[in-house]
């Protein structure tokens, strides 16, 4: 029998080795992504609290273009920047979330980082 492997559960055990060592503190918050096929959100969480202090997405209504490619990602991290220099918040820890750190991943930390996030 052939075993399929469950990329959910892999991308999970991916992202629970890379939080164990990164963790969102209210001077450094962390930096959270998550993709799906059509859309990807940014979140940025301050851990020690427990709390999501700025959130952005494709999904939001002043957005733009379509989530599902690398420039639709790249507005999104341009969004979370103004969002959270709006709220006061200039460096943060990027959490990939057990993605790899390429394509719409990385154009949103690109994005982020024009939009001046330091990380």
């Amino acid at each position: 029998m052939i075993k399929m492997v469950d990329k959910k559960a892999a991308r999970v055990r991916r992202h629970q080795r890379v939080r164990k060592n990164i963790s969102g503190t209210a001077e450094r918050p962390r930096l959270n992504v998550f993709r799906s096929a059509k859309h990807i959100y940014a979140q940025v969480i301050d851990d020690t609290k427990g709390v999501t202090l700025v959130a952005a997405s494709s999904m939001d209504k002043d957005f733009n273009g379509y989530g599902g490619n690398v420039d639709g990602a790249k507005e999104v991290g341009k969004k979370v920047a103004e969002k959270a220099l709006a709220a006061g918040i200039k460096a943060v820890v990027f959490d990939r979330g057990g993605y790899v750190y390429h394509g719409r991943v990385a154009a949103l930390a690109e994005g982020a980082r024009e939009g001046g996030l330091e990380f």
